[in-house]
């Protein structure tokens, strides 16, 4: 005889595998709609998580300059609030800047007050130090609470920025194997990349660093173009006709 007991145990397994899949793989829409490609098999939008980094950022920035390129930065609140001056240059420099939360939590799991404190306390401290308001949210590790795209909705923001291809790049290590994860980037792809460490404010980012030098001049060689995520903002809808 069937244990009814073992379809209940296995819904609830098959469930909680479903609500894994939508709250941490970057392709799910399941727990609301996110944008992780810019739409334009030309063009390319590189982002930066974890920062600012009185260590690194400055040298991605000149980077950036030198190959004419506009990124956007995704950084913490308290991180911000350490070094003030460096996202006003990042700002100035015309690059766009987006909320990644005041301690870099998961939000799979916490209240909605809680999630929508970590957003605001990020605000206030980008209000602060160089005056801008962000469009778009890049939650900690990507993680998503079922509850995050009505919050992020209900504060006017653009949207929940995620990503089409990454460099594992945020443990330090050689720069010759991220230079090789990169290959995988291509035009269309929102691009994941640290320049900054959630968990210290001068974090050990060189193999970033070197693997952007190896990069930025051959991805313009190939006729790529660079958009911000802000950008991106003004034609959301044929970014998410390429979601998935």
């Amino acid at each position: 005889m069937i244990n009814p007991t073992w379809f209940a145990t296995g819904g609830l397994c098959a469930a909680a595998g479903i609500a894994a899949w939508g709250a941490t793989v970057p392709s799910s829409q399941l727990f609301g709609p996110t944008v992780r490609r810019t739409g334009d098999a030309s063009v390319m939008s590189l982002t930066f998580d974890d920062g600012p980094n009185p260590s690194v950022t400055p040298q991605v920035l000149d980077l950036l300059e030198r190959y004419g390129v506009k990124a956007t930065f995704f950084v913490i609140g308290r991180h911000v609030r350490s070094v003030p001056a460096l996202v006003k240059e990042m700002a100035a420099r015309g690059h766009a800047i987006g909320n990644h939360t005041e301690s870099h939590p998961s939000l799979a799991l916490l209240s909605p007050a809680r999630i929508a404190a970590e957003l605001d306390h990020c605000d206030e401290a980008l209000l602060a130090a160089a005056g801008i308001i962000p469009l778009w949210m890049r939650p900690p590790y990507g993680f998503r609470s079922p509850l995050l795209n009505g919050i992020v909705t209900r504060r006017g923001n653009a949207g929940v920025a995620m990503w089409s291809a990454m460099a594992h790049d945020w443990k330090p290590q050689q720069a010759e194997p991220v230079i090789q994860r990169l290959r995988r980037a291509h035009g269309g792809d929102i691009v994941l990349l640290h320049d900054g460490d959630h968990r210290v404010l001068n974090g050990n980012r060189q193999h970033v660093v070197t693997a952007l030098e190896y990069w930025l001049p051959r991805w313009k060689d190939a006729g790529i173009r660079f958009n911000t995520m802000d950008e991106i903002a003004k034609h959301p809808r044929a970014a998410r006709k390429h979601d998935g």
